[in-house]
């Protein structure tokens, strides 16, 4: 009680001195002041920790984003296999995450390179975080499996996504998350010293810790296995193999934009505080607001851009892309968003379109076959959107975000007048983040593939992983199950064509 600033003896003495009458009432303030104080500590702690839990909540949805967008986007005689493997994702992520996950991501005090406390949760909550922060990790780590998973769709052995997923959420992911945002991290921006070339990676939401690792297992993965069947032809010219349903790809698209919310303005963890300059009431309130209309542009730019430029290249308006689009300015901004100026997350989503519309004409050039585009999308804009923190980060966001830095402040955006030390954090984040996954993720794919469990049979791609796999189909229809089988297309009554 004595924390609240109130002690009965000092107001005694304030109030007359030893009198009876003084004591009484002093004591009576003094007691109702310290009730009022803890009332409003709790109201605090209950505010906060809603905001963190449905922000959790938001970016569990995206997991529902995830399944229908992979549903739409790949064969219909796959639907069943991809939609189990993202309920796998979250199911083996969250016995992971919990076993030693977080313990390895945020279990402080710790070295700059692996926490080495938490595990199983023992001796947590603590005095720093409680169980709702635990929740809001685990939602990202299995974001970043949802994102491999699609790389690697219609053609891997099931019991290969359950090895990756653990594996990825217990060990490669933790340790990166650690690196960028534990306050023990070596490239950390939350340290209060020792920061990498006085600034540390600012990556606010994940566009490296989440969508490159993400992105990055995938493409192992994708470049192990080889593609799909009759992805390309004989001389190498790709085929496209359109997925059998832009219904789900759209109610996937919209749903992990509504979790992007949770995703992005959630990753303040706490609401009850304010950010911003302290002589203008509504700037202190501001920056969580700012964050979701950053993100809210920087999608909108991709999308708009992405449909005039492939309309623009191909002749005609493409709602798979478009939504591909909207979701590589989504992937961009996260890093960035609560640094950056709306104009400048235009300007992010803008340039996130075509980098993955570069992306996938090169991966085309050379053979690579991703069914979501995921690796193109999450790898390639999400180290755009490194790049573009570090370009635009401006000053005063900086220190709002992540004050505490003597002096002159932090480092900021190299094209807003910061200079050059954020830049040269953010080379080394793309650069670690690409070797640690690789080789880690690459090595584990290398060796399930010697072993055999890597990529199911020829026979077993070409009738479908539903049934093969999970003894039938996603959609209970005679005709159009017989026409799976045979492996061609059939004429339902009306004369409308079934696809394969």
């Amino acid at each position: 009680m004595a924390s609240a600033g109130c002690s009965a003896a000092n107001l005694s003495s304030f109030l007359g001195g030893g009198a009876t009458n003084a004591t009484a009432a002093a004591e009576y303030i003094c007691n109702n002041f310290n009730t009022v104080h803890d009332r409003f500590t709790d109201t605090a702690f209950a505010v906060d920790t809603t905001y963190l839990l449905f922000s959790s909540y938001l970016v569990f949805a995206m997991q529902l984003g995830f399944a229908m967008l992979c549903a739409g986007s790949v064969r219909a005689k796959n639907t069943m296999n991809i939609m189990l493997t993202n309920v796998l994702d979250a199911a083996a992520g969250g016995l992971f995450y919990y076993l030693f996950g977080f313990a390895l991501a945020f279990g402080s005090p710790s070295n700059g390179f692996i926490g080495h406390h938490h595990f199983g949760l023992e001796n947590f909550p603590n005095e720093s975080s409680d169980y709702s922060y635990f929740l809001y990790q685990w939602c990202f780590a299995i974001a970043a499996a949802g994102i491999t998973s699609g790389s690697i769709a219609e053609r891997t052995q099931f019991v290969s996504y359950l090895i990756y997923s653990s594996f990825l959420t217990g060990l490669v992911y933790p340790v990166v998350s650690h690196w960028f945002w534990s306050s023990d991290g070596w490239a950390s921006a939350a340290r209060t010293n020792g920061l990498l070339f006085g600034s540390g990676v600012i990556d606010f939401a994940g566009s490296g810790v989440v969508h490159m690792v993400g992105g990055i297992a995938g493409l192992c993965g994708a470049l192990i296995e080889g593609p799909r069947i009759g992805r390309f032809d004989h001389s190498g010219k790709p085929v496209t193999m359109r997925g059998h349903s832009g219904t789900l790809v759209v109610l996937g698209t919209l749903l992990l934009w509504f979790g992007w919310y949770g995703f992005n303005a959630g990753s303040f963890i706490n609401i009850l505080k304010a950010y911003g300059k302290s002589g203008s009431y509504y700037g202190q309130w501001s920056a969580i607001g700012r964050t979701a209309v950053t993100t809210t542009l920087a999608g909108c730019s991709a999308a708009l851009t992405t449909l005039f430029g492939k309309r623009l290249l191909v002749g005609h308006w493409n709602l798979t892309d478009v939504c591909n689009g909207l979701l590589g300015g989504f992937a961009a901004i996260t890093g960035g968003c609560s640094v950056v100026d709306p104009w400048a997350a235009v300007l992010c989503g803008f340039v996130a379109a075509w980098v993955l519309i570069g992306f996938n004409k090169l991966a085309e050039r050379v053979g690579y076959d991703d069914p979501l585009e995921a690796a193109q999308l999450h790898a390639g804009c999400g180290a755009w959107g490194i790049l573009f923190t570090a370009l635009f980060a401006r000053k005063e966001y900086v220190n709002e975000v992540y004050p505490g830095q003597p002096g002159t402040g932090r480092p900021y955006g190299l094209l807003m007048g910061g200079g050059g030390r954020l830049m040269a954090a953010h080379l080394v984040q793309i650069a670690v983040i690409t070797v640690w996954v690789g080789v880690t993720m690459g090595t584990l794919f290398w060796i399930l593939g010697k072993l055999g469990l890597l990529r199911i049979s020829a026979e077993d791609e070409m009738a479908g992983m539903d049934l093969t796999s999970h003894g039938g189909y996603a959609y209970e229809d005679d005709d159009y199950n017989t026409s799976l089988e045979s492996g061609r297309k059939m004429e339902k009554p009306g004369g409308n064509p079934v696809p394969v």
